[in-house]
């Protein structure tokens, strides 16, 4: 199934010889192209309301708190709502759905744009209706980054989500710098006028796009049981995990420049909205840069390591924020920091689509979701409680040492893990043979797979059929178990017990490529003419 764009890999709309046409290949694609521009426009619209929201709570308080507060009732919606969002659209129609957020984000937009206008919109009324859009973008945020496999074959996947990652830099350099010039020669209603605006592109785009249904025989999940797999599968996908400590150990850390900047710049500076707008664009110019190099130095250098240079790139450029006041210098500053943060957010993005299958793709992008936000939410609390107490650059010194030895210590975390992973639909299980009139909701069912191994395969053996277990529990099983026959050394049973027959059905439409090539592993060391024996085992009927 599945901050960008993205067609199913099946159903592309774009020739297959195109799939290697270098990383503007998927504007080929024309509803890839007619939303991404629209997203892009959103974007601009986003950063527009960003820095007139951030400035008129500077002009309302001079609480460092109450200016980062603002970014944090931007991304707290996020940790609340995003999860349950990413369930949301992995199980109902997704067009209709985003059509629904973009509407409500329009109407709050509207709302501040009137009361600016009105000169009614206080620090309060400004936080409230903040937190009111931002509980539009999540829960449209995994439904939009999980359209992106849904627009373009998936060769053009990886270039897909980069364009993704450029969108939003992009904006990033217009976006502040165009809220600025609006704050400063118009006032803040017209940039939130301009920001309800953007969101009609989107609509109209969503509206024309004629999305096809994803191919199944089995009814949709319900939504309670879609939550916890979710869950279930995140607690059992280590590669994916990886990721998520990866970010969290990132996000925390980098809040402390979008949180405190407004500050800087108002405070320290003497400076007004103009500059700040300009400051923030160099960011977006910075990260631009960055994407444009990003694939040859991926060519050469490990991811990993690519991660690590890059969050240290970040603590320097806060170290620069804590101690330069010259605006010049503090643009190169900036830039650097930009370069970082595209390094590291683009290199997790590509890591979390690839360490994830469809069906449960917006769930786990969901979850990724809330690590951004939780650590740029926290964070940002943190750091400003922390400015208003020892100042400023106390506060971005700190927030620079511990993004040093957090990127130190989520070294034992390898985005290497989720690179190379075949997540793609194998359909390898054969239909299971039971008698008729077996209920969808009959269970719970237990499945046995018998082997029979010799004792010098042992240990390959066991590491193996482990490996398969989590696997199993990733795709709906609760319980998972093996056992050794006493009486006969070698033949081994796997045994685990589904919720029900239908949640079995699921596993069939579930396994991937991925467990293809592991199930093969086991097979080739089973020393038995006949292939394992399975059998399903359902619960008796009283």
């Amino acid at each position: 199934m599945s901050a960008a764009p993205q067609p199913t890999a099946d159903t592309p709309d774009v020739p297959p010889a195109n799939s290697d046409g270098g990383p503007w290949a998927p504007l080929a694609v024309p509803t890839f192209r007619a939303l991404w521009l629209a997203i892009l426009v959103g974007n601009i619209g986003t950063w527009v309301n960003d820095v007139a929201a951030a400035w008129v709570m500077a002009e309302r308080t001079a609480s460092p708190l109450m200016v980062a507060a603002v970014q944090s009732a931007t991304t707290l919606p996020v940790v609340l709502f995003a999860l349950l969002a990413g369930t949301l659209a992995d199980i109902v129609d997704r067009r209709r759905y985003l059509i629904a957020t973009q509407l409500w984000m329009l109407m709050v937009a509207s709302a501040l744009a009137l009361l600016a206008h009105l000169d009614a919109l206080g620090p309060w009324a400004l936080l409230a209706l903040t937190f009111a859009l931002g509980t539009g973008a999540a829960l449209a945020m995994p439904a939009q980054a999980a359209t992106t496999p849904e627009l373009v074959p998936r060769p053009l996947l990886a270039p897909a989500v980069a364009l993704g990652s450029v969108s939003m830099n992009i904006a990033r350099s217009i976006g502040p710098a165009l809220g600025g010039l609006v704050v400063a020669q118009a006032g803040a209603a017209w940039a939130f006028a301009l920001n309800a605006a953007s969101f009609l592109g989107v609509v109209l785009v969503l509206w024309r796009w004629k999305r096809e249904a994803r191919v199944s025989t089995l009814p949709p999940e319900r939504f309670a049981g879609a939550l916890r797999a979710g869950l279930r599968y995140a607690g059992q996908a280590s590669a994916f995990r990886a990721v998520l400590w990866k970010a969290a150990s990132f996000f925390v850390f980098a809040s402390a420049m979008p949180a405190l900047l407004p500050v800087v710049v108002r405070g320290s500076l003497g400076a007004g909205a103009g500059t700040f707008g300009v400051l923030l664009g160099c960011i977006g110019v910075g990260a631009i840069g960055g994407a444009l190099v990003l694939p040859r130095l991926r060519a050469r250098v490990d991811r990993d390591r690519l991660v690590l240079a890059a969050t240290l790139l970040c603590a320097a450029s806060l170290v620069g924020l804590a101690l330069l006041r010259n605006v010049p210098a503090l643009g190169l500053v900036l830039l650097a920091n930009g370069m970082g943060w595209i390094s590291v957010l683009s290199s997790l993005q590509i890591a979390v689509q690839g360490a994830v299958p469809a069906w449960v793709r917006a769930r786990a992008l969901s979850l990724y979701i809330v690590v951004f936000s939780l650590g740029m939410a926290s964070g940002s609390l943190l750091w400003g409680a922390l400015a208003q107490r020892a100042g400023v650059p106390w506060a971005l010194l700190a927030a620079a040492a511990g993004a040093v030895v957090a990127a130190l210590w989520a070294t034992r975390f390898r985005l290497a893990a989720a690179e190379g992973l075949d997540v793609a639909p194998s359909a390898h299980w054969p239909q299971p043979a039971v008698a008729a009139g077996h209920a969808d909701d009959h269970g719970p069912v237990l499945v046995t797979v018998e082997y029979r191994i010799d004792a010098a395969d042992r240990a390959e053996f066991l590491d193996l059929v482990r490996t398969l277990g989590r696997s199993r529990r990733r795709d709906g099983a609760l319980e998972w178990r093996l056992f050794e026959d006493m009486a006969e050394p070698g033949l081994y049973q796997e045994s685990f017990v589904l919720g029900s027959w239908l949640e079995h059905l699921r596993q069939h439409e579930r396994v991937t490529g991925e467990e293809r090539r592991l199930q093969a592993r086991l097979h080739a060391l089973h020393r038995d003419p006949a292939p394992p024996r399975v059998r399903h085992l359902g619960a008796g009927r009283g």
